[in-house]
């Protein structure tokens, strides 16, 4: 390589760069074509030179180490070192060429560097995160193994139970059968021993009469006659001894009455065991139920939040570190944004879609907590009494959030609020609210229950002269009768109970009332209150049903309006004609200006399927008006 250079191809030391010329004109051509003739020259020496060091110095190096890249690149660099300070001219260019690559190559070794650790902080989180899957999918099939063994155990209790209530059946059928002949012995033995009787005091008899016939004189009597009477006698004995022979054998096997009773008394035990067992197999039967339901819920919740973990996991951002912020301590989450997200997507403009929820756009979750709904809703119930009820309570229910929170929050409002009252249908104001709004119960029927409830209530304060919140079980029993005249007595008792009565309390308990209808802050009654609503929905099944059984016809068919008036006079005949017409209009669905008359021809044609009727009279406020027979004038 020492300095030795030859012009490869020939040609090329020869010729010198032309500028300004065009690739077109005749001398380019000329040019280009002698450029072309020389085809078989041979490669120059110190290229040669060159590809043999660096073929020489690949061989030489170990490629089998972590470091075998930076190693293959050494070579090329030595050549590339070589060939710069052999071509002085081009020096300061191919320096910076290499210069900038080098520059590059180390940068770009400090970003690999600096990622080394985040790979390695990446693999650690992946193998905690696997160890923590393989850990609870372990605990998983431990608890599944031991419900498993629990339910083996439980199956094998419920067979030793089968096995011993056959047997007990077994036993108890045994022990009747026995019975029933003991009873046949008894019954032998009873008729034997009057016979047995009846012979002695046969016997007797004759034994006084002849005692009576020898009484003169002994001594005197003829010996024919005595000999008769001797014969007489051993007859007699022979027969009586023939009769306790076979009394002895009819009755040799017979069970003393001591014995029959200590049998007795033994089923009967084992009969009150057999009940307690049966009573302890249900329970443990029910429980084993709750058990699988409580375990398959569990699943269901599982599987649930695995998915939202992976949807997590793969929505949201890298965790920040938070040892580098200013304010180490994370974000906390409220509890109120577990029923939907921040912000999501609406409904639409559906016809599928409630009219207060139709909106194209992002709504906002106002976040507030179950007693701030409670509140709002009962001022919608309140502000709903009070007005003229002129609009549907849909729109009015929109209509009343944009007189408080303006028609910007309106509809963020709207949703939150729908959310809260679908999802927590336990509570007995938001259920109701959402059955009226949804036009699954009209709300003419949350107005009556709670114009009963005060109605009620005056009742008991008018009777507490002293005022001071305080009535005895009697004075309850009386207001309770008097205000629900047509309830039963089973029914009023249901109440006392819910009220705080107890079968084993005295009459003259004193109850404080105005605590029967208090409610928590969260809109919850108290059982009394409960009670009330439990035994309304209760008597209005009860009277639909005495109408479908009026009426005679499958839930398919057509009823005519004319048919169900005869029904309802028939099954209430208290009925005025106000409330008459009112449960027609509800039943097939008339509007309230119509006026109805009875023997119109046009009611003929007002048909309509039955159980639309009686649909459309369980979601309205129906009830007994009267007893089914009128009671005679006294």
């Amino acid at each position: 390589i020492g300095g030795h250079l030859s012009p490869w191809p020939r040609y090329i030391s020869d010729q010198t760069i032309l500028h300004n010329r065009k690739p077109c004109s005749d001398d380019y051509r000329k040019r280009a074509g002698s450029l072309q003739q020389p085809l078989g020259t041979t490669k120059p020496r110190y290229l040669e030179q060159l590809e043999n060091y660096l073929r020489k110095e690949l061989l030489l190096l170990d490629l089998s180490t972590d470091s075998a890249q930076e190693l293959r690149l050494q070579p090329y660099r030595e050549i590339f070192e070589f060939f710069i300070e052999d071509f002085k001219t081009y020096k300061p260019l191919l320096s910076s060429i290499k210069n900038a690559y080098e520059v590059m190559l180390a940068h770009q070794r400090e970003k690999i560097r600096a990622l080394e650790p985040l790979k390695a902080k990446l693999i650690t989180v992946n193998e905690n995160c696997n160890e923590r899957i393989l850990a609870m999918r372990a605990e998983e099939r431990d608890e599944i193994s031991t419900l498993k063994k629990e339910k083996m155990n439980l199956l094998k209790l419920i067979d030793k139970k089968n096995e011993e209530k056959i047997s007990l059946q077994t036993e108890v059928t045994k022990l009747r059968k026995n019975l029933a002949e003991e009873y046949l012995h008894y019954l032998s033995e009873r008729d034997a021993r009057k016979i047995l009787i009846a012979d002695l005091n046969e016997l007797r008899y004759q034994r006084e009469d002849m005692s009576l016939a020898q009484s003169p004189g002994v001594w005197g009597e003829d010996p024919v006659k005595l000999t008769v009477a001797l014969k007489m006698a051993r007859q007699d004995l022979t027969r009586t001894q023939m009769e306790l022979n076979t009394m002895k054998a009819n009755f040799g096997d017979v069970v003393p009455r001591r014995d029959f009773e200590m049998q007795e008394k033994t089923l009967k035990e084992l009969q009150e065991q057999l009940e307690s067992l049966r009573d302890d197999y249900e329970e443990v039967r029910k429980e084993h139920e709750m058990l699988l339901q409580l375990h398959m819920s569990t699943l269901k919740e599982r599987d649930q939040f695995y998915s939202e973990l992976q949807e997590i996991q793969r929505t949201s951002t890298p965790r920040p570190d938070w040892s580098k912020s200013p304010s180490p301590q994370p974000l906390q989450i409220k509890t109120s944004s577990l029923v939907w997200p921040h912000c999501r997507q609406n409904k639409g403009y559906g016809e599928s879609i409630p009219p207060f929820l139709r909106f194209d756009g992002i709504v906002e979750n106002k976040k507030p907590t179950k007693k701030e709904v409670v509140k709002l809703l009962k001022d919608a119930w309140k502000e709903r009494i009070t007005e003229e009820q002129k609009e549907k309570f849909p729109d009015f229910f929109f209509s009343f959030l944009e007189r408080h929170f303006g028609p910007g929050d309106a509809m963020a409002w709207a949703y939150t609020i729908f959310e809260y009252i679908k999802l927590f249908h336990t509570n007995e104001v938001m259920s109701q609210f959402y059955a009226v709004l949804m036009g699954k119960r009209k709300e003419s029927v949350y107005i009556k229950q709670k114009e009963t409830i005060a109605q009620l209530l005056k009742e008991m304060t008018s009777v507490d002269s002293q005022n001071e919140g305080l009535l005895t079980m009697e004075q309850l029993s009386a207001v309770l009768k008097s205000t629900f005249p047509l309830k039963k007595d089973e029914r009023i008792q249901e109440l006392m109970e819910a009220g705080g009565w107890h079968p084993s309390s005295s009459n003259a308990d004193l109850l404080n009332y105005r605590m029967l209808f208090m409610e928590d802050e969260e809109g919850q009654s108290v059982p009394f209150v409960q009670k009330l609503w439990e035994q309304y929905m209760v008597e209005k099944d009860e009277y639909l049903n005495e109408l479908k059984q009026e009426l005679g016809l499958e839930l398919n068919e057509e009823v005519t309006l004319p048919k169900v008036r005869e029904a309802l006079m028939n099954i209430d005949p208290s009925l005025d004609k106000q409330t008459l017409n009112h449960y027609l209009r509800q039943a097939f669905q008339l509007p309230m200006t119509e006026m109805l008359e009875e023997g119109e021809e046009r009611e003929e044609g007002t048909v309509t399927q039955l159980q639309t009727a009686l649909e459309q009279l369980q979601m309205s406020d129906i009830r007994r008006m009267g007893p089914r027979e009128p009671e005679p004038a006294s």
